[in-house]
């Protein structure tokens, strides 16, 4: 089932029935979140102490360790009833070691409460929350808490929030109704429109706009003081609305648990239909067909039995073991991947006298309940390894271990995981053909936008290839984990295309496929320009005023980099980027020269080109001839029998031709090896357009340009309202600036990406001189990034050619970085646009307060201009 809300079937219920939501509540480690919940629980009389995190005693903390530590790790279920409203809440983690928890949770909220400490503002932590919040699309409510603590500001937090996170966060806390009216009627044009015509807004508009993501109320107090939580529960209840559901049983699991007496227990949500107890769901992971034992209804560590659980309501039933956390039941569809993932490994040290396939069995129960531990068997060094987020992870694991299984474990020094992707499209084939077996596949890999995963698809025609076996191709590219020939690290950000294919109308079977697909995708890797990739965090470093330049010079050596330090009276503030390798440890170093009065927050931006590929490569020392297991040789067949053909004389022995030749071959799209002139021609047109303006315009004066329509999204709004809802200044003069990830649109255009791999400087050229053309058009700022970041010691090079600025960006930085840091400084005074179909980088730009256009939007844009031109030109061109 799709899981963006259906915002259409939102409605307000008028009658007797209580209205239900699940609302999640997420936040920043340290922010007040269980406290904030345990006010809400408090005030709305559904508990009757008012529990504290300090004193071991929370409703919902009720786990030993969290009690003991003063955090939450698990995420609880509390049902909250207030008015006419029956909420469940669901409380989830805040440290960044158990984010993963926190994601999972994500899937089945209808709505969310993101809390802001009102001292420490938006964190790096609190962004990356944001953006989970993005792309599981769940609407968002703001509670600054705090604010009854020295240092907090309501102005301060409120420009952070605007800035970091969304223009749209308004204060709800105003006692102004017009005042209130106003700053809502500048998050949407439906909005405004409202506004302008009644004088008021609609509660049902502002639900409305709340569920789409334009708007989010914020409001501030203090948890612990319960100063703001009576208001804060009225707003929920005031703005939020009941969701309606299919007839059609349809469940998500979020979780699972260990209950000592009956075992393993599965946490879902129905979102469809009604589950009964004693029923089977449907998955096509259920094939023995298990029963539901129990369903319970969870409220902190209590529960309660009922025999039917209808849409809506989170529960946890008893009896069924083949759920994981993401899968869907019945309708519902199951997750993609996770986007955050554990960025360390670590080899598991077993006691005297206890088993490791022994070990292995039991820790594959944490496994079912964390499958991002990914605990395996490393058969070459005889060990166990888990993948995790940090020490505070590890430290966690330990303890539930030796609780739960009676033994104590240890854990070797972690290890960085790393990935690898390519830099070029490539190739990948692979022939398995041994007697009487038959099989060939031809794939397509090309580089695909960082952090953007593993893609697969056809493009194979079912003349060629007989759609059977194209779909068992692709469930052999899913079913395993490809790794990289540099490091053996799996490999991401690339799309993996079958282009072509063979089978033996007698011979074949599905096997055989499995060989060929497995050795194809080798095969390419083995012949690519591959890149090691190591992760990256995001961080936000507070120290004295005094050790600012410490700090500034600990970040340099470590590889990262950070924005002009803010500062105040008696502290600076640094954030930016560095690698996980570097900085993992640095928190403790940050405390000792700080004296225990700095601090470091990290999360987990995402993966980079690594730092230091050569040391890496050569620490692990991976030999991809040597891994049997993972080969990139094919198998053919001569005088009767198999016989091994090495990688790289496979292009020689194969039986089907390139797909890269027949791309170039192709009559009706001839390669620009074989013909030049086209793009040659091309680029005269586009020159001698400029030329025929520059004439016309001393002739007959500044063209006056018509107004094309773009898309809605990018209309232009009043300028003065604009300025009031940015906060911009009044001498604000309205500059536009249009910043283009060059790299991104060169690959996204076809007339560009199919000159790549041998004409990348005509692609550039061709690129600069489109944009020339478009700038003296519509007289932008227009600043064209390219990447230079893989150049040894490069630095960073900003030239004008024509009317437009090209920059090309340093060693270590990439145009997105670059484009980053620009987009959020313009966008302060300007407005700015920004042109990529980097979908992280898209909400990037967004919480900067540019407007992002993708590549296809921004090709349509430049063929408008390039039309109207050339009609300015026809109409006013005397006739003959």
């Amino acid at each position: 089932m799709n899981r963006i809300i259906n915002y259409t079937q939102f409605i307000m219920k008028e009658c007797n029935a209580m209205k239900k939501a699940v609302i999640g509540i997420l936040a920043h480690v340290d922010s007040g979140k269980t406290t904030l919940s345990e006010a809400m629980m408090y005030v709305s009389g559904n508990i009757r102490r008012l529990g504290r995190v300090d004193h071991k005693d929370s409703f919902l903390d009720n786990f030993k360790l969290e009690r003991e530590r003063g955090i939450t790790i698990f995420s609880k279920q509390a049902i909250l009833r207030y008015e006419d409203a029956e909420f469940t809440l669901l409380d989830t983690p805040g440290h960044v070691d158990f984010s993963a928890e926190t994601e999972r949770t994500l899937q089945v909220l209808d709505y969310a409460i993101l809390v802001i400490s009102g001292t420490d503002g938006v964190q790096s932590h609190t962004v990356t929350l944001w953006k989970l919040l993005h792309k599981y699309h769940v609407p968002c409510f703001l509670f600054v808490n705090k604010m009854d603590m020295q240092g907090a500001s309501k102005e301060r937090v409120l420009i952070e929030l605007k800035n970091k996170l969304s223009d749209n966060c308004v204060d709800f806390s105003t006692n102004s109704a017009e005042e209130l009216y106003e700053n809502i009627a500048l998050c949407d044009e439906n909005l405004l429109e409202e506004y302008d015509h009644n004088g008021r807004i609609s509660d049902a508009a502002v639900i409305s706009e709340i569920a789409k993501g334009h708007l989010y109320p914020c409001l501030f107090g203090s948890a612990l003081k319960l100063d703001g939580v009576e208001d804060f529960l009225r707003l929920l209840n005031r703005y939020t609305a009941a969701k309606a559901y299919g007839n059609k049983f349809a469940a998500k699991v979020y979780k699972i648990s260990e209950d000592k007496q009956v075992g393993r227990v599965t946490h879902m949500k129905i979102t469809g239909g009604e589950l009964k107890v004693r029923t089977i769901p449907q998955a096509t992971k259920n094939k023995n067909g298990e029963k539901v034992n129990q369903i319970r209804i969870y409220n902190g560590e209590k529960f309660t039995t009922v025999d039917a659980a209808e849409s809506g309501t989170v529960c946890a039933v008893t009896g069924i073991t083949f759920a994981l956390p993401g899968d869907g039941l019945g309708a519902e569809s199951d997750t993609g991947l996770p986007v955050l993932e554990p960025v360390l490994t670590y080899s598991v040290i077993l006691p005297d006298g206890i088993d490791a396939q022994t070990a292995l069995a039991k820790l594959r129960l944490l496994e079912a309940e964390d499958p991002q531990l990914n605990i395996l068997w490393d058969e070459h060094h005889k060990e166990i390894r888990l993948r995790l987020m940090g020490d505070i992870q590890l430290e966690i694991l330990q303890s539930i271990i030796e609780e739960r299984f009676g033994f104590s474990v240890g854990f070797s020094q972690g290890s960085i995981i790393y990935k690898e992707t390519i830099a070029e499209p490539v190739e990948g084939v692979g022939h398995f053909e041994p007697l009487r077996h038959y099989a060939e596949v031809h794939l397509l890999l090309q580089p695909a936008e960082r952090d953007s995963g593993l893609v697969f698809r056809s493009e194979c025609p079912e003349d060629k290839l007989d759609k059977n076996w194209q779909r068992l191709i692709l469930t052999h590219l899913y079913e395993k984990t490809h790794i990289g020939v540099l490091t053996g690290s799996p490999i991401t950000d690339m799309e993996i295309i079958i282009k072509s294919g063979k089978a033996h109308p007698k011979h074949t079977e599905g096997g055989d496929f499995r060989q060929a697909t497995y050795r194809a995708v080798r095969q390419g890797l083995r012949s690519a320009q591959s890149v090691l990739l190591e992760p990256i965090y995001s961080f936000t470093l507070t120290v004295p005023a005094e050790n600012i330049g410490r700090a500034m010079t600990d970040i340099t050596r470590m590889h990262g980099s950070f924005d002009t330090p803010e500062t105040d009276a008696d502290t600076a503030t640094l954030t930016g980027t560095a690698p996980v390798s570097t900085m993992r440890d640095y928190a403790k170093e940050v405390m000792q020269y700080t004296h225990g009065n700095g601090s470091l927050s990290t999360a987990l931006k995402g993966y980079e080109p690594c730092h230091n590929a050569d040391e890496v490569i050569a620490a692990i020392s991976y030999d991809a001839d040597s891994d049997v297991d993972n080969t990139a040789d094919s198998v053919f067949c001569s005088h009767g029998a198999g016989h091994n053909v090495k990688w790289d004389e496979v292009p020689s022995h194969m039986h089907l031709p390139s797909v890269l030749s027949e791309k170039k071959d192709s009559g009706t799209d001839p390669s620009p090896t074989k013909d030049l002139s086209r793009f040659k021609n091309q680029k005269d047109i586009f020159a001698s357009d400029k030329e025929l303006m520059q004439i016309f315009e001393q002739t007959y004066g500044p063209v006056r340009r018509k107004q094309y329509s773009e898309p809605k999204r990018y209309k232009t709004v009043d300028p003065q309202k604009q300025k009031k809802k940015k906060n911009l200044p009044a001498d604000y003069n309205g500059v536009e600036y249009v910043l283009v990830d060059g790299y991104n649109i060169i690959h996204a255009w076809d007339n560009l990406r199919e000159m790549v791999n041998e004409h990348m400087d005509v692609a550039r050229n061709l690129l600069i001189n489109t944009l020339c053309n478009y700038q003296g058009y519509k007289k932008c700022e227009l600043i064209l990034v390219f990447d230079a970041y893989k150049i040894k010691g490069h630095v960073r090079e900003v030239e004008k050619h024509n009317n437009i600025t090209i920059v090309y960006t340093k060693e270590a930085e990439t145009a997105d970085m670059y484009i980053e840091r620009a987009s959020y400084k313009l966008a302060k005074n300007n407005r700015v646009r920004v042109v990529t179909s980097d979908g992280m980088e898209q909400l990037i730009i967004l919480g900067n307060g540019a407007i992002r256009v993708s590549a296809r939007e921004f090709r349509e844009e430049i063929d408008a201009a390039e039309k109207e031109i050339r009609a300015i030109i026809d109409s006013d061109t005397p006739r003959k």
